[in-house]
């Protein structure tokens, strides 16, 4: 390893690498075996930053470092590893592995990913930047065909400005006696966010005739924002204010399958040209002129039977996550509007011909098969679930999330104006993605195969990565049809057998899909474990004896992590470690006011090896029980060191936890029963829930401190990890109208836990959630710590707590804790806080000399602290700088710890 290491880092600058630079004008430090780790350490961290990712220096470098460790760990000269992932999807891991310089084999069971991965690991690296100047060859010619055919469907306005985009709202007929309205259905009234202005529409009312007109209308920053017309699926006309119920309003759209044909034309956003600013006008009758035409040629293009046809292939219902299908859309084509139609399969069509005409080279079928990918690009942009994001005055995608929800008003894109979803920025995205990853040099391998029958030889690969599914959170194949029919259209005829099917395979995909479709009455939980723990073994079989694995994990279902472990063992893993990596974007949907993990866990593990072939290693269940709190100890303060705290440390702890179980095939208790790994994580977790609260309580005798203190403590620590955000997306909403139609949202205030976790937390700390009700409220399958304010019942009498009789609106807080009721700008009045008796623990005083400093009551707290004898109390003061330490700076008890703590010194304490 030295002397590739002196030879190749010696080609990096002094600034770039200093410290190899170092042991490079010391030779003798090299033979430091610490130093040389150290310096490989950081060359890892530097090769890790994106903007080095494809310098030659960097490359050149992480490929003969790899295949220098894969020769002196026994592998044939001038070979490389292997490096195999059966669960590929988007081919990232089989991507870095030729990056770094080892050789990879992408297998997945679905076509899209199976066609992704040849483009990304046998096209490109074989045809280099070649093919980059190909696809923008070939996106050019199809661009000039598409436009001379679409462009009279997107006239510019007669002082020349180009439309950006169309925004319309799917409507509902009102169902108000003696109405019979047509209402637009309109979430958010405001198009553009701008300095000193809000460009906003509203809607004006003939009440005579029953007509709602919608405007575009620029209204100074101050004025109100309208109200839309819908709340909760429910929508409410502005002619006689009947609101029609959820339940009608969906009813009306079964026919009319999503009610694209009929929506209603809100405004056009236009521009002058590139860095205009954007304007925007109400509906004229040639931009519906333009529509009707698109209409006429839809109509005619289905009649004339053409070989490209707008998708019928039928798309499924999946509650909570194709709720779409709700509003009667029932195949893939239905959701695009009559425009849309027509582009998507003009495009679709142009390059398939095209394709037709190119020479049978290899690099003329990896371009045909890059336009493809384009015209799916361009497909996401260009549906009526893509809506208009006034934060930026841009549209967003079809899948800002993984799910087609509803979306009442929509936007549609020019395809030929600079906009998202052109088709030249999906042209120059494509092509800048070839020319990034052109820097690799050798090709990878990709094959269609389940992860349970891998196409590999036995002990053939010296690396197992993979990001496995997880139950039922992402529906893959349901999802990829979207892809897969537009393709099928387009380069299918290229790439038989993988679009020779209707849809994507869906008997064999390993995902929990029973209990969201009638029709997956067999993707149950059941056999998704069974296919797991068949695909984890597959892998065993696969791997050289000495290899290593990695299992990337971010699921925060304690249920759900059971499962892989135990699969993972059954297949004759032993796990060894388990690193927490920063690979989930901070603010993300999922992480609101819940605890997601902020990272991905990856579980590092070695096929297990026995001292006798074939023979069982059983291990002592009280030697195993010794072992654990020991390293739990030395594991979680090196977490805290590197920032890993709350949910990413509990399942971080796994690795080494379960790396003691694992290395047995079998662990027994003395009377020869075996040892569940269920009842061995209950351990686990009590380990570190235990040393947790150690590390939260610095120096201090956790045990002075009652279970709901401890438990309160634990639970914010777990917290933490998932509030690392700012409590904002990405967007200014999830791409969702509608809250599931079958399920009700608990209360979103306070922090939330899967009630399995909860139960383990205060099981860790000796502590049952059914005696902690005042300060836990479980609801299913979640169990919520609750607010501070909710308390406020439990803590004083009900009469003590009363606000004035005239009330504002409630006000709405940015953070996730329910804002006490607000009167005349003050916060809750308590009519006689003396009557506030101490609470039972010390919690319940904290909470309450918190509630009496939110309202405002000084002499009251300070009769509370001082008079009562609180705040004589050290376990006060030490839990309340504790809590100070645990809250969010986003959240308002944050606010009301530190304003008792403030007052400490002043009272004498």
């Amino acid at each position: 390893m030295s002397k590739w290491a002196t030879e190749y880092l010696a080609k990096l600058s002094e600034d770039s690498f200093p410290r190899f630079i170092a042991l490079q004008k010391a030779p003798e430090r090299l033979k430091d075996g610490l130093e040389l780790r150290g310096a490989l350490l950081d060359f890892i961290a530097d090769f890790a930053n994106w903007d080095n990712s494809t310098l030659r220096e960097y490359t050149d470098t992480s490929s003969a470092l790899t295949q220098a460790a894969h020769e002196a760990l026994g592998g044939a000269a001038g070979t490389r590893p292997l490096v195999v992932d059966p669960f590929a999807g988007g081919g990232s891991i089989p991507l870095e592995a030729l990056r770094v310089g080892a050789d990879a084999f992408a297998s997945d069971l679905n076509p899209i990913p199976v066609l992704l991965n040849k483009v990304v690991l046998e096209y490109i690296p074989k045809h280099g930047k070649s093919l980059s100047a190909e696809v923008r060859r070939l996106g050019e010619v199809i661009k000039k065909d598409a436009l001379e055919s679409l462009s009279p469907l997107y006239p510019a306005d007669a002082d020349g400005k180009i439309p950006l985009a169309y925004l319309w709202s799917r409507t509902v007929t009102c169902e108000g006696p003696g109405c019979g309205a047509e209402v637009p259905i309109i979430t958010k009234t405001i198009l553009a966010h701008r300095k000193n202005t809000n460009i906003v529409i509203r809607c004006d009312t003939d009440k005579k005739r029953k007509l709602v007109t919608v405007v575009v209308d620029e209204q100074p920053k101050t004025a109100p924002v309208p109200d839309g017309t819908v709340r909760r699926s429910s929508v409410t006309c502005p002619i006689c204010a009947y609101t029609t119920p959820a339940a009608n309003v969906r009813k009306q759209f079964v026919t009319r399958h999503g009610g694209t044909t009929d929506a209603r034309l809100l405004a056009v956003v236009l521009s002058q040209g590139e860095g205009s600013t954007k304007t925007y006008r109400s509906a004229k009758p040639s931009d519906l002129e333009a529509v009707a035409q698109a209409q006429k040629r839809l109509k005619s293009q289905s009649a004339s039977g053409a070989e490209t046809s707008v998708p019928s292939e039928p798309l499924p219902y999946l509650r909570s996550i194709f709720n779409i299908n709700l509003l009667g859309v029932t195949e893939w084509g239905q959701l695009l509007t009559p425009r849309q139609a027509v582009l998507l399969t003009t495009f679709a069509q142009l390059i398939k011909d095209n394709s037709k005409k190119q020479t049978n080279s290899d690099l003329a079928l990896a371009a045909a098969t890059c336009m493809g990918l384009a015209l799916d690009k361009m497909a996401d942009f260009h549906t009526s679930l893509t809506r208009w994001i006034y934060l930026g005055e841009k549209i967003g995608n079809t899948f800002g999330r993984q799910a087609l929800g509803i979306i009442w008003d929509y936007a549609e894109a020019n395809p030929f104006a600079d906009m998202s979803g052109s088709w030249d920025r999906c042209i120059d995205y494509l092509a800048k993605v070839v020319d990034h990853i052109a820097t690799i040099n050798h090709t990878g391998h990709v094959e269609q195969a389940s992860a349970t029958q891998q196409a590999l030889p036995d002990q053939c690969a010296a690396a197992f990565v993979t990001d496995p599914p997880y139950y039922d959170l992402v529906p893959y194949a349901d999802l990829s049809d979207f892809f897969y029919v537009w393709l099928k259209r387009s380069v299918g005829h290229l790439h038989s057998p993988l679009f020779d099917e209707q849809l994507s395979p869906k008997q064999q995909e390993i995902v929990q899909l029973a209990e969201r479709n009638r029709a997956y009455a067999y993707k149950t939980r059941e056999n998704f474990e069974h296919l797991m723990s068949l695909a984890m073994a597959e892998s065993r079989r696969v791997l050289n004896p000495n290899g290593v694995g990695v299992v990337f994990f971010a699921h925060k279902g304690t249920a759900a992590w059971e499962t892989q472990l135990q699969a993972m063992i059954n297949a004759g893993w032993t796990i060894v470690g388990s690193w927490p990596l920063a690979t989930e974007r901070e603010g993300r949907l999922r992480a609101m006011d819940s605890a997601v993990l902020a990272s991905s866990i990856q579980l590092v593990c070695r096929p297990r090896q026995f001292a006798t072939a074939g023979a069982e290693s059983i291990g002592d269940w009280r030697d195993v029980l010794q072992e654990l709190p020991r390293r739990i100890h030395d594991w979680m303060p090196r977490l805290d060191a590197e920032g890993v705290v709350g949910a990413d440390a509990i399942f971080a702890c796994l690795g080494p936890a379960l790396e003691i179980f694992s290395r047995y095939s079998r662990v027994e208790k003395a009377s020869g029963d075996a040892v569940t790994l269920r009842e061995y994580l209950e351990h686990v977790w009590a380990a570190v829930a235990k040393e947790a609260l150690t590390m939260i309580f610095t120096g201090a005798d956790t045990t002075a401190f009652e279970e709901d203190a401890r438990v309160t403590a634990m639970w914010l620590w777990t917290m933490n990890a998932g509030l690392s955000g700012n409590g904002e997306s990405d967007d200014d909403d999830d791409g969702n109208d509608e809250t599931d139609a079958d399920t009700e949202k608990t209360n979103g205030t306070g922090f939330a836990l899967e009630y399995d976790a909860a139960r383990k937390i205060a099981q860790g700390l000796g502590a049952r959630l059914e005696d902690l009700r005042s300060l836990v409220e479980v609801n299913g399958e979640t169990a919520r710590l609750l607010p501070v304010a909710e308390r406020a019942a439990h803590l004083f009498a009900k009469s003590d707590v009363v606000n004035s009789p005239v009330k504002k609106k409630k006000v709405p807080q940015l953070d996730m804790f329910k804002t006490l009721e607000q009167t005349e700008g003050s916060e809750p009045i308590f009519t006689d806080p003396e009557l506030a008796r101490p609470g039972n623990t010390v919690l319940d005083r904290i909470h309450q000399s918190m509630i009496l400093f939110a309202a405002g009551r000084s002499d009251a707290l300070k009769r509370f602290l001082v008079d009562e004898g609180v705040g004589r109390d050290a376990r006060f003061w030490s839990l309340a700088q504790s809590l100070s330490a645990l809250y969010p700076t986003i959240v308002t008890e944050k606010r009301w710890i530190d304003g008792v703590l403030a007052r400490k010194k002043g009272l004498g304490f």
